[in-house]
């Protein structure tokens, strides 16, 4: 797996996370099947007002986002087989190529979760690898969709796309029956120590729940309520 240590050498630091630096945890999510341009438009605005480190739109999204962004420092996130992971690798490979030639600048990649459950891992590695390696110098992120797992299965998942070449874990893809629980993040960040990045998504909605989710280990957080979340800040100053 080839060097991550200038992506996570501040990973510690994220752990005590000073008020000011919170925005900058938090990708700005909008994945609704129904969502429109103008709250796309909206959600790029709240993200430049923030600053959030990223907005995590649908491929179909990611030229409009990118086109209202073009200015600023915030990127721009996209979702690879999303949300079931289990589109061909060909499919994703071919959608996760088109995804960067449109301007995205980080991939959320759902793992095959049948093919990891029936313990198939060469192919979910092979899955996760294909597309990292059509997409080199990118951050992916392995959604491994944690409530549909076993801790011995979400050990299996976390150790095949490590060695796929994730750059980040990603608990949720936010469209399961569970997102992000500190049990998880906690077993997560055990078995990967400082080698990567943790993604918290899922149900991440108060500036509580993204504090402790941070203290529990991870460097990102995934929200749809980011600018709920810097508001609830605001009225703390």
């Amino acid at each position: 797996m080839r060097s991550q240590s200038h992506a996570f050498s501040k990973l510690k630091e994220s752990r005590e996370v000073a008020p000011g630096s919170i925005a900058g945890l938090i990708d700005h999510t909008l994945l609704s099947p129904v969502a429109t341009y103008g709250e796309i438009k909206t959600l790029c605005e709240e993200a430049l007002r923030y600053g959030f480190f990223s907005v995590c739109v649908n491929p179909f999204f990611i030229k409009a986002a990118k086109d209202i962004l073009k200015d600023s420092s915030v990127k721009v996130t996209t979702v690879i087989g999303f949300p079931l992971g289990m589109t061909l690798t060909e499919v994703k490979v071919y959608e996760a190529m088109t995804a960067l030639l449109l301007g995205a600048d980080e991939l959320d990649i759902v793992i095959n979760l049948g093919a990891l459950k029936s313990g198939d891992w060469s192919v979910v590695r092979k899955d996760i690898s294909d597309v990292i390696s059509a997409t080199g110098g990118h951050i992916h992120k392995a959604i491994i969709e944690t409530c549909y797992l076993t801790d011995e299965e979400k050990r299996i998942a976390v150790d095949v796309a490590l060695n796929a070449g994730s750059e980040f874990i990603k608990t949720s893809s936010g469209f399961g029956p569970k997102g992000a629980t500190v049990k998880d993040i906690r077993l997560i960040r055990e078995i990967i120590g400082e080698k990567a990045g943790i993604k918290a998504a899922g149900g991440i909605r108060t500036l509580k729940r993204l504090l402790t989710m941070i203290k529990a280990g991870a460097a990102r957080i995934g929200t749809s309520s980011g600018a709920r979340i810097m508001k609830e800040l605001e009225c703390k100053d």
